[in-house]
């Protein structure tokens, strides 16, 4: 009898590792796809949107990257509803073919110089695309995983899906920065950032051959068994008071602070260095590397932490240290630029620059360690594709996609290069209060019901 149960748990163990790494690479994928254009900022300014101004044709840019955040919510409406009704698995293999099809085809557009107004035309609208996708895919694999992994070491087990994101964007990082070396600046912008939107074809192929052989979640399965699933799932969301409730709760606590820590660490701060200090672009990317690399063991403790001591008081001490750390965190990160440019051969300087930028990778952490298990305990599993979908990528798409352009046109109204960052300081602060408060305790949930 020992041996069958030890059978058994081998079993599952390697069936939720082959779900789980399947699951993660069509997240990578989504990511790497979604947020090489926000690396790539500010080569498309002068790209797309040429202008005698290069403030004007970065609001651009950043504009058109936040039009891909904006429709999120859109995407996650569609295809979160479509998760509920027809299975988690079939809204997969839509949400990645989508995004790596609209990808690809930004590897190959024309560029202003070229067709003039249609090539922004054409660039929002693959932008769009991609924003339809992520909105589909990015909370709902979330809670595809979590319904997989059990209840015994879910936050751990499941932070792994959070480590996609950064590691998204270290692939871009590196590619761009490899491509940087190895060609010219001329070369570079004639061709070469198309690079990583066309190895997105390959990607997709290995990410479409994994995710066809995923197994339905025995959630899911259970539901269809026994008539549970709803008709009109996002409705009966909004009508039931506790789900509302939770919804919020997700969408400016959990997702809306992981989302505003998220783009102030891992998108704004290159944007910001190589901007506003005019750091050379070669080391942001190197530092953007090591920040993003520590990030991985903190993520991973941080979903460990949660299943030892409870989701909620893990995520609000990263809301907390957030709301403290990023206003101080880039004064210093000012000054450090400024002492390397006047004397760049002092490696103290760049190491303390890394430095700060791991403390605020910490901050990071705590959000999003326990999130992706967050994400499904908070809500009854009839609806809970579409229920953590909505407010989540509603979160992530208005308050987190929006942030590089919000921060940077209160820079430019204030004339500071610091004023903007008031901004997501006031805003981790208040959902630290809030979920003081009211965020419940989920970790002890049954996903079942």
């Amino acid at each position: 009898m020992n041996k069958i149960n030890n059978l058994e748990k081998i079993k599952g163990s390697n069936s939720y590792r082959k779900i789980a790494i399947a699951t993660c690479f069509g997240t990578f994928l989504e990511w790497y796809d979604f947020l090489t254009f926000a690396t790539l900022a500010v080569v498309f300014g002068p790209l797309f949107f040429p202008s005698s101004d290069p403030s004007t044709g970065l609001l651009a840019s950043l504009a058109t990257f936040g039009v891909g955040m904006v429709v999120r919510p859109v995407g996650a409406a569609i295809f979160g509803s479509m998760g509920d009704r027809i299975g988690r698995k079939p809204v997969f293999m839509m949400t990645i073919a989508l995004m790596g099809l609209a990808t690809v085809s930004v590897g190959f557009l024309p560029t202003y110089a070229q067709v003039g107004i249609w090539a922004p035309i054409l660039l929002v609208s693959l932008r769009l695309l991609q924003g339809l996708s992520a909105g589909g895919e990015i909370g709902g694999g979330a809670v595809y995983l979590t319904e997989h992994a059990g209840s015994k070491y879910r936050g751990f087990k499941t932070s792994f899906l959070q480590l996609m994101g950064p590691l998204g964007i270290l692939f871009s990082t590196l590619q761009i920065a490899f491509l940087r070396q190895c060609l010219s600046p001329e070369e570079f912008l004639s061709w070469g950032w198309r690079v990583p939107f066309w190895i997105s074809f390959f990607l997709l192929i290995i990410a479409f051959y994994t995710r066809r052989s995923l197994e339905e979640t025995p959630i899911f399965l259970g539901l269809s068994k026994t008539q549970q699933k709803t008709v009109h799932p996002l409705l009966s969301n909004f009508r039931d008071p506790q789900t509302r409730k939770h919804m919020f709760l997700l969408f400016f606590c959990i997702s809306a602070g992981g989302a505003v820590l998220f783009f102030c660490v891992q998108v704004y701060t290159a944007i910001f260095l190589k901007t506003s200090v005019k750091l050379p672009a070669g080391l942001v990317d190197q530092l953007s590397i090591y920040a993003t690399l520590a990030l991985f063991p903190f993520t991973l403790f941080a979903g460990w932490l949660s299943d030892k001591v409870g989701r909620r008081p893990v995520v609000i001490c990263g809301l907390l240290l957030g709301a403290v750390f990023t206003q101080p965190a880039f004064e210093m990160l000012q000054s450090l630029s400024g002492q390397y440019l006047e004397a760049p051969n002092t490696n103290s300087t760049i190491i303390l620059i890394g430095l700060l930028l791991t403390a605020l990778s910490l901050s990071l952490a705590l959000v999003i360690g326990p999130q992706t298990a967050l994400l499904a305990e908070l809500f009854p599993a009839k609806t809970r594709n579409s229920a953590a979908t909505l407010p989540h990528n509603l979160a992530a798409g208005w308050i987190g996609g929006l942030l590089p352009l919000v921060i940077t046109w209160l820079n430019q109204q204030w004339g500071n290069d610091l004023a903007g960052l008031w901004y997501p300081t006031i805003f981790l602060a208040c959902a630290a209060l809030i979920a003081l408060l009211y965020l419940p305790e989920t970790r002890n949930a049954d996903l079942r019901l």
